[in-house]
């Protein structure tokens, strides 16, 4: 299905009540949640999505998280706020097929999903939004919204993103960053006026703060504070939360007929998953994938000095920060020897964005120091020559491979600042963007031994058989 977006339709102020019809195909596997999306990028959402998690945790629900689109660092802190594995939901890559097998399969009585950037934002194409996502499946959707240097304002902003589309139930709002009772009582006031539902405010904490850097948040696994963030993050948001009422409002998803799933193919038998703070940038849908199909995962980190498992038969290399750590995966002479030594018994061996720098000649810091990586594929990268890549990708393979045969098309995403110095060899893919233009050969391949800076999420849905 391609998700064409259509002209909204003015529709009638938010009640909390859905105004599109159930679906006939709707079958209900007992779990029910709720959409946590924002007007923008910084809002919060992802600070109140996570004490929203640890909250109900406490109270003794299972609750599964998602993460709309393709993002691998929001995910980590709803995993350790929710105490399962938060999985991606991306209208844009998955099939409606996909969305659908996600979404049933998931473990927990109920289940959230915070939004991707702004709810109506989605691929330059216009389509893959979280407004779509919520439509496709008649889910409710909880505002977040930063309140800093707004009071009535607040409230506009809220009825026109509920006014905004006919299939978007906007069920209510949440407030962040809410400086003082009188603030609080200005917004709830401002709210009712325009019959807006608020459900809660996180009030402004200087200590709750989600740092940040070059590809997103700092990564959960690297905050040693992380329970604590969570558990404080979760007592200011309890304070001022009508849990009864997200409980009351929280729905089924409205599932479509199930058809099968033509999955990122096992590379191998046994396949061993860098897997670390340098490499912790994976789709947890692919490796779920390789195991039903009867593969062996298991894990190792370069950054230990660890090499893939002798016996496997494929390696996988994820992305991350290669580039912060680029001298001790320089100086970790048993991790890149296990590289080369897996390329010499003929393993299949992907790298993606980061995984992609480190099989190369070298990668060079962002103080312009030259650090020799594995040197299994032609290609030379920079850190200090730093340029922006970022948006979906439509690929299709060159030659047949380990991914498939010739003609194969994928969809993925690329998001990095690193450059290309020198690349000599086989392009592994024929790249365009969303908009299926701006096409240009990219990646490389050395017999099994293969990578790109586009991380792949799906087969193409539009062409897969």
């Amino acid at each position: 299905m391609n998700y064409a977006y259509t002209k909204p339709q003015a529709r009638k102020r938010c009640t909390g009540v859905s105004t599109r019809a159930s679906s006939d195909t709707n079958s209900d596997n007992g779990a029910r949640g709720w959409v946590l999306a924002a007007p923008s990028s910084n809002s919060g959402k992802t600070l109140v999505s996570a004490a929203l998690l640890r909250l109900l945790t406490r109270k003794g629900a299972a609750v599964t998280p998602f993460k709309v689109g393709p993002d691998y660092i929001d995910p980590g802190f709803l995993s350790a706020a929710a105490g399962l594995t938060c999985g991606n939901l991306d209208p844009w890559a998955m099939a409606p097929e996909r969305l659908n097998q996600l979404l049933q399969e998931q473990s927990g009585s109920r289940f959230l999903i915070e939004g991707v950037m702004g709810l109506f934002d989605g691929a330059v194409s216009g389509d893959g939004s979280t407004a779509d996502l919520t439509a496709m499946f008649n889910l409710p959707v909880i505002l977040v919204i930063n309140a800093k240097g707004q009071g009535a304002s607040a409230a506009a902003l809220a009825q026109g993103f509920a006014n905004y589309r006919t299939d978007v139930n906007v069920a209510g709002v949440i407030f962040t960053q809410v400086g003082s009772r009188r603030h609080q009582k200005m917004l709830f006031d401002a709210c009712a006026e325009v019959n807006i539902r608020v459900f809660g405010v996180l009030a402004a904490d200087p200590s709750l703060l989600l740092q940040a850097r070059h590809l997103g948040l700092v990564q959960a696994s690297e905050r040693a504070d992380l329970d604590a963030l969570l558990d404080r993050a979760a007592d200011n948001l309890g304070r001022d939360l009508d849990l009864a009422g997200l409980h009351d409002i929280a729905a089924a998803p409205a599932y479509t007929t199930i058809n099968s799933v033509d999955p990122v193919p096992p590379l191998g038998q046994h396949i061993a998953v860098a897997a670390d703070i340098a490499f912790g940038f994976r789709y947890h849908h692919v490796l779920d994938d390789w195991r039903r199909a009867g593969a062996e995962i298991s894990f190792f980190s370069p950054l230990a000095d660890k090499a893939p498992n002798l016996d496997a038969d494929a390696v996988y290399l994820p992305g991350g920060y290669p580039e912060l750590h680029a001298g001790a995966l320089a100086a970790n002479q048993a991790f890149l020897s296990g590289l080369r030594d897996a390329a010499a018994r003929d393993a299949v061996i992907l790298g993606e964005c980061g995984g992609f720098m480190v099989l190369g000649q070298g990668v060079l810091d962002q103080d312009g120091r030259c650090h020799a990586m594995a040197g299994l594929l032609g290609l030379e990268t920079s850190f200090a020559k730093r340029k922006l890549h970022l948006g979906y990708r439509q690929v299709r393979l060159r030659q047949s491979g380990p991914l498939g045969a010739r003609g194969v098309d994928y969809r993925g995403h690329e998001f990095h600042y690193a450059t290309i110095t020198e690349e000599q060899g086989e392009h592994l893919f024929t790249a365009r963007d969303a908009l299926g233009e701006q096409s240009a050969e990219v990646g490389l391949c050395s017999g099994k031994v293969m990578g790109s800076f586009i991380h792949l999420i799906d087969r193409d849905h539009r062409t897969a058989t």
